[in-house]
């Protein structure tokens, strides 16, 4: 199975990892890392927040300190890789997908 999630929610579910790892599960978790909770510039333009401030756009990053991935999984049991290019994603993936048990996969993107 392959779980593909942004950044932002993963944040919500990272407890997902441990019971993966727990129960030994095959499941290849892409983290695609844009360093932002990018669902939630969109309700602010919907709410009609237009220009919003520093302290706002604050709230909606993932940065200082920039999350890590790769550390969370093993901190939770998982064998994680980051890739910062499409030819480490693929690597990853194959490698991810060609061994038993669950993965994850920090698509860093630009």
């Amino acid at each position: 199975m392959i779980c593909t999630e942004g950044d932002g929610s993963g944040m919500y579910t990272l407890q997902a990892l441990w019971t993966q790892a727990r129960e030994g599960l095959d499941v290849v978790n892409v983290i695609f890392a844009n360093r932002s909770y990018q669902i939630l510039h969109g309700e602010l333009a919907n709410v009609g927040a237009q220009n919003p401030g520093r302290k706002a756009i604050d709230m909606l990053t993932l940065d200082r300190p920039t999350l890590d991935w790769v550390d969370l999984a093993r901190g939770m049991g998982v064998q994680g890789r980051k890739a910062e290019t499409a030819e480490e994603f693929n690597e990853a993936l194959a490698r991810a997908i060609a061994e038993p048990g669950p993965h994850l996969i920090e698509a860093v993107l630009p």
